[in-house]
């Protein structure tokens, strides 16, 4: 099984989060012994950032048994016809990264905010999982299956080990 991994989920661990440390650390742990885990170049170039060297990102991904998986084309094409159509219906409200429900957000002198939530790299994660692996573990399951309904999410891992 190749799990792929979302960005959210490594940063959770990385800079312990109090809400999703446990769970985030959790499906991880369940993974690694279901499967091989895979980042793609999104997911490298947003948590390398947090390492002072080369190197030492390397060695974190060697440690944690995580492999770059480049993109295929079929999925580099798939995060564009996505990123199509959410840039082409996105339009002012703001969606919940948890269900994917939209709301209206007011300041106090009444103009709607909005706020472009998701950039190209989201939908080069999603396409790259949905292509190239069997789930993609996330945190933003409400995006992902707006925009890719036929990904499998974090594959059971909520629920309890068989």
């Amino acid at each position: 099984m190749i799990i792929a991994i979302d960005t959210n989920i490594l940063f959770d661990v990385l800079f312990p989060d109090p809400v999703f440390l446990e769970t985030s650390k959790a499906l991880l742990d369940r993974a690694v012994n279901r499967g091989s885990l895979v980042i793609c170049e999104a997911v490298y170039a947003e948590v390398a950032t947090q390492f002072p060297c080369q190197n030492t990102f390397l060695e974190f991904l060697s440690h944690t048994r995580i492999k770059l998986l480049p993109s295929e084309e079929s999925a580099l094409w798939l995060a564009s016809l996505a990123w199509g159509r959410y840039a082409k219906h996105r339009g002012k409200q703001l969606q919940c990264p948890r269900c994917g429900k939209k709301s209206n957000m007011t300041c106090d002198c009444g103009l709607t905010l909005s706020a472009r939530q998701h950039i190209i790299s989201d939908f080069l994660i999603g396409a790259h999982a949905q292509i190239q692996a069997d789930t993609l573990l996330t945190r933003d399951r409400g995006y992902y299956k707006t925009y890719f309904p036929d990904l499998t999410l974090n594959m059971n891992y909520y629920q309890k080990e068989d």
